[in-house]
């Protein structure tokens, strides 16, 4: 009798699990489905440099609003799906996705300030987060090949001891 009762809640908590990878599975799908309606929404923005309404009058550095909403979506569009993507990957290397992030979050801090001198000064904000990411990422990678061939640490760190020419680095990073 107890085989049976584990049975049927093996298989309930299984139908749940597999309900709720369904939904969420169902709603990454649909925010990345809805991309093309969120990129193209700045076609709606007027083509002047100031948007009256009876609610509320705005300026814009820009050369008109459909300008600004244009650099907006172009900007907020790679970031929302490259947070998608980073938020629903599974893989070790998925932290690396935090460079373009970065880029693209300064990118749209700039276009939201309506600065002048859009993507060129991102490079020196995201280069410490760089600094810090790329060879954490690439300590996981080394980490997890050395457990994969059954190297210990001993050997990894006389390897890196070792003295070798440019090439020989370069053929050691792709083998």
């Amino acid at each position: 009798m107890t085989k049976q009762n584990n049975k049927s809640t093996e298989t309930f908590h299984r139908f749940k699990t597999d309900r709720k990878s369904l939904i969420v599975g169902s709603v990454v799908v649909l925010l990345i489905a809805i991309t093309p309606f969120l990129f193209y929404f700045y076609e709606n923005f007027p083509t002047t440099k100031t948007w009256k309404t009876s609610y509320f009058t705005i300026d814009t550095a820009f050369p008109s609003f459909y300008a600004f909403a244009w650099y907006f979506t172009g900007k907020f569009i790679p970031l929302y799906l490259l947070l998608l993507w980073f938020f629903t990957c599974k893989h070790w290397w998925h932290w690396i996705i935090l460079v373009p992030i970065a880029m693209y979050a300064f990118q749209l801090w700039g276009v939201i300030n309506q600065n002048n001198d859009l993507d060129e000064l991102e490079i020196y904000y995201v280069l410490p987060l760089m600094m810090v990411i790329i060879p954490a990422v690439y300590l996981i990678r080394a980490k997890l090949f050395a457990k994969m061939r059954q190297d210990d640490l001993q050997a990894f760190e006389e390897d890196l001891a070792k003295e070798k020419t440019m090439l020989q680095q370069l053929r050691d990073l792709f083998r």
